[in-house]
C-alpha cells in the first residue's frame, strides 16, 4: 500500500464515528500555527496536489477513498487512508457523516475540500464550523451568499460592482420573465439561481422560446442543485471568460494574483486556462484586480477564491460570479507569480497572515494549461477503462498535475479530467511552443483521450494570436463536422 497504514478494515460505516471528540485545531510548529493533520476530502489530481503541500509544510495527511479508489496514488502518499464508501460519490466523497467520521477517528484537524464534491457545499462547511474542525475555504455564510447567483447579484449592485443587465430577482412567473427579456433585450441568459460549472443555463433568442428554456434550466437546477430558482441576464454576445485569482486573510490583507483567460471552453466547461490573458494589459489588470479586492472586501472573504468576469468587445467588463473555492486552473497563476496558493490557503485558515502583499506579486512570462479528459476527442463521450501505460511529457516550462499512472484506472463514476498539462515560457509563444511539445509526447494508452483537439487548438492560427472568446470552440467544433 505504500507510505502509512489503513486505519480500519473495510468501508467506514456511516455513524460509527459521529460520537467522537475532535482534536483542537492547531499546535506550535517552527513559531508558526499549523495544523498537525489535514484530510482531503476529494481524489486524484487535487487530492494529490494537497498531500504535496502539505508534506513540504511538514503537515501529517489523511486520504478518503471510495472502494474502487483503494489503489489510486493519492491514497498510497497520504501518512493514512480511510475507505468512506462505494463507488457512488453520494455514499462516499460527498457523504458528509462519513467524511466526518472519517477526521473524527484519525485526529485531522482540518479538512480541505479541493474542488468539486464538498469544496462548495454550505452545509458541509457549517457541520465542520460546529464540530470544531477547520474547513479549509472560506466561511460557510459567504459560500451560501455567493453560491446563490441572485444574492451574490443583489449584493454587487449595492457595492456599485458592475453586473450584467437582468432581473432583480428569481423569476417567478413567465409573464414576469416575458417583461423583463423584453425590457433588457434578447438574447438573453436564464441561469440557475444555485448554479455553477454550466449547469442550468440555457440561452434564448425569441420570446417563443423563453418558457420551455425556464422549464429545462429548473429541471436541470432542481436535479444538479435541489433548487430550482432561475434568474434573467442579458445575453452578452461571444465576450471573454477574464477571472482574478484572490486571497484574504483574517488580519485584513487581501491580495490580487492578476487574470487568467478563460474563454476556450465547451457548453461552459473550460478546456484551456491562461495567464496573463492576450488582451488584458496592466491598466485594466489593475482596473480588474481592484474590482475583484472590492468584491472580497464587501463580503468580508476569507481564504482564497476566484471573481469571474464577462469581457465584452469594448473592454467593458461585467461581474459574473465568485468560485468559492481553489480552482481547477490555479496552476497557471502559480506559474507566472511564483505563488503556491495550496499552502497559502492552509496558512490563512490557520489564522496566520497571507505571506506577501500587494506589492510583492509580479509577474514573470506566461503559463497555460490543457485539461485532458477521458473523453473522444470529436464527441466528448467518456471513455474509462483500464490504462496499461502512461508516458508523462517533461522539460523546460513543463508541469503535469495528475494521479494517473501504467496499470492504473479512469473510473466512469467521476469526472473525466484526468492529466492537467501545464506550460510556463518567457512569453506566449514560448508558452505555446513547450505546450505543443508536451502534448505531442504525452502517452495514454487504452482510453480516448482530448489531446488531440488540444494539439488542433494550439496550432490554429485565431488561438495562436489570442483571437479567442466564448464562442471560439463551438465555432471550432463545427467547422470540423463532416
Amino acid at each position: 500500500m505504500g507510505r502509512g497504514s489503513n486505519t480500519g478494515n473495510g468501508c467506514l460505516s456511516l455513524t460509527r464515528f459521529l460520537s467522537c471528540d475532535l482534536p483542537l485545531r492547531a499546535v506550535l510548529h517552527e513559531d508558526n500555527v499549523v495544523f498537525k493533520k489535514i484530510l482531503i476530502a476529494n481524489r486524484g489530481e487535487i487530492a494529490l496536489r494537497i498531500i504535496r503541500a502539505c508534506q513540504e509544510l511538514g503537515v501529517k495527511t489523511v486520504a478518503v477513498y471510495s472502494d474502487v479508489d483503494a489503489q489510486s496514488l493519492h491514497v498510497r502518499c497520504a501518512d493514512e487512508r480511510v475507505c468512506i464508501g462505494p463507488a457512488d460519490d453520494a455514499l462516499s466523497y460527498r457523504n458528509i457523516p462519513n467524511v466526518l467520521s472519517a477526521a473524527a477517528m484519525t485526529g485531522a484537524d482540518a479538512i480541505h475540500p479541493g474542488y468539486g464534491f464538498l469544496a462548495e457545499n454550505t452545509h458541509f462547511a457549517e457541520v465542520c464550523e460546529l464540530s470544531g474542525v477547520t474547513f479549509i475555504g472560506p466561511a460557510s455564510e459567504h459560500i451560501a451568499l455567493l453560491g446563490n447567483k441572485v444574492k451574490a447579484r443583489h449584493t454587487m449592485v449595492q457595492h456599485n460592482i458592475p453586473v450584467i443587465p437582468g432581473s432583480d430577482g428569481e423569476v417567478h412567473t413567465l409573464g414576469q420573465a416575458v417583461q423583463i427579456a423584453r425590457n433588457i433585450g434578447y438574447p438573453v441568459m436564464v441561469k440557475a439561481a444555485a448554479g455553477g460549472g454550466g449547469r442550468g443555463m440555457r440561452v434564448v433568442g425569441r420570446e417563443e422560446d423563453l418558457g420551455k428554456a425556464i422549464l429545462s434550466a429548473q429541471v436541470e437546477a432542481r436535479a444538479t442543485f435541489h433548487h430550482d430558482g432561475v434568474y434573467l441576464e442579458k445575453y452578452v454576445v461571444d465576450p471573454r471568460h477574464i477571472e482574478i485569482q484572490v486571497l484574504s486573510d483574517a488580519h485584513g490583507h487581501a491580495v490580487h494574483l492578476g487574470e487568467r483567460e478563460c474563454s476556450v471552453q465547451r457548453r461552459y466547461q473550460k478546456l484551456i486556462e491562461e495567464a496573463p490573458s492576450p488582451v488584458v494589459d496592466k491598466g485594466l489588470r489593475n482596473r480588474m484586480g481592484k474590482m475583484a479586492l472590492k468584491v472580497v472586501k464587501a463580503v468580508q472573504y476569507r481564504n482564497a477564491g476566484t471573481v469571474e468576469f464577462l469581457l465584452d468587445h469594448k473592454r467593458n467588463f461585467y461581474f459574473m460570479e465568485v468560485n468559492t473555492r481553489i480552482q481547477v486552473e490555479h496552476p497557471v497563476t502559480e506559474m507566472v507569480t511564483g505563488t503556491d496558493l495550496i499552502k497559502e490557503q492552509i496558512r490563512v485558515a490557520a489564522g496566520l497572515s497571507l505571506s506577501f502583499r500587494q506589492r510583492d506579486i509580479g509577474f514573470t512570462g506566461h503559463s497555460l494549461e490543457c485539461r485532458i479528459n477521458a473523453e473522444c476527442a470529436e464527441t466528448f463521450t467518456p471513455s474509462p477503462g483500464m490504462v496499461p501505460h502512461v508516458h508523462i511529457p517533461g522539460g523546460p516550462g513543463i508541469r503535469v498535475d495528475t494521479a494517473l499512472e501504467s496499470m492504473g484506472n479512469v473510473n466512469p463514476q467521476y469526472d473525466s479530467m484526468i492529466a492537467k498539462l501545464i506550460a510556463h515560457g518567457q512569453d506566449r509563444d514560448e508558452a505555446m511552443a513547450r505546450a505543443r511539445r508536451a502534448l505531442d509526447e504525452f502517452v495514454i494508452e487504452g482510453v480516448k483521450t482530448t489531446i488531440p483537439l488540444h494539439r488542433i487548438i494550439l496550432r490554429h492560427p485565431d488561438f495562436q494570436k489570442g483571437r479567442v472568446n466564448t464562442g471560439f470552440l463551438d465555432r471550432l467544433l463545427v467547422s470540423r463536422l463532416p
